[in-house]
């Protein structure tokens, strides 16, 4: 612990933290829940989408899970028509991930709803609050 931060502080920041992050999943996962979907399928669904004609493999870095934790959801993402799963120009044995047009519809629904909360409370906070969360999220996700 620093001088500048005690135990109570950083215990309210884990707090927030959590329920801060609760709040900002809870809508894309009532959308996703009506799917039979969960948290895992809009992660695979958001960084496809972000990464196009990402492989398998990188998308398992990116996303830090084993190979074995990214095989169910990810074929239950390609049998529903969200994602399609092609062979690479490039080498023929690595299979190359892409949303379809539906993937594209419901990644940007359920992105869209986190977009507009953060935009929200990033207008209310002000530019200095929101480049200092930005300061904060960078570090803690790059350690």
């Amino acid at each position: 612990m620093t001088d500048l931060i005690d135990e109570e502080d950083l215990r309210e920041a884990i707090e927030l933290l959590y329920f801060g992050y609760r709040e900002f999943t809870a809508g894309p996962d009532r959308i996703l829940a009506q799917r039979g979907l969960n948290r895992v399928h809009h992660r695979i669904l958001y960084f496809v989408g972000r990464n196009e004609d990402v492989s398998v493999s990188e998308l398992l870095a990116i996303l830090a899970v084993s190979k074995q934790a990214l095989n169910a959801p990810l074929r239950q993402l390609v049998s529903m028509g969200l994602v399609s799963n092609q062979p690479s120009d490039r080498d023929r044995r690595v299979k190359e991930l892409n949303l379809t047009a539906e993937g594209r519809r419901l990644e940007r629904r359920l992105t869209g709803t986190q977009m507009k909360l953060l935009s929200a409370i990033f207008e209310r906070a002000g530019i200095p609050a929101t480049e200092g969360w930005h300061t904060v999220m960078n570090r803690l996700a790059k350690p």
